[in-house]
């Protein structure tokens, strides 16, 4: 059973949070923690905080089981409401800034990651090919050649 956790009006740029969420999308959750705790990327602390926060909603609806094997099932960026602002420029003028934010949905669940799951469907499509090959038919040896002889 899946577990949501969402992080809601992030004062970061969608674009710099979904460089993060493509990095983790996919992975066991061990993986991601670790990766998360390293990166330099400041929206890395809230969206580790976010993964912790999902598996402890997972852990509230399973309590029977294991969190080893949990996998970033989805994770989406949306952009979040933009405050606009004036900043003073040269003669007179004011340049706009606009000052994002994102919102974070996280689905986390059990099963295989993005690895496993590749190696899973070339293990299938390598035991499919074998079978297709031993159900075809065998070839018919070639027919020897006859000898011509020349004449004279």
């Amino acid at each position: 059973m899946e577990a949501v956790a969402k992080l809601r009006n992030y004062p970061t740029s969608p674009r710099k949070m979904r460089l993060l969420a493509d990095l983790i999308r996919g992975q066991k959750v061990d993986l991601v923690l670790a990766e998360l705790e390293h990166n330099p990327k400041h929206p890395a602390v809230p969206l580790r905080k976010l993964v912790l926060s999902a598996i402890s909603n997972w852990k509230q609806s399973n309590e029977d089981g294991d969190e080893a094997g949990l996998v970033i099932k989805t994770i989406f960026v949306d952009e979040g409401r933009t405050l606009k602002r004036m900043r003073p420029a040269p003669q007179g003028r004011g340049y706009r800034v606009r000052k994002r934010s994102n919102h974070v949905t996280l689905i986390v669940d059990e099963g295989v990651d993005k690895k496993t799951a590749k190696k899973q469907k070339a293990e299938a499509k390598k035991a499919k090919a074998q079978s297709v090959k031993a159900e075809a038919p065998a070839k018919k040896a070639a027919a020897p050649k006859k000898k011509t002889t020349k004449k004279a």
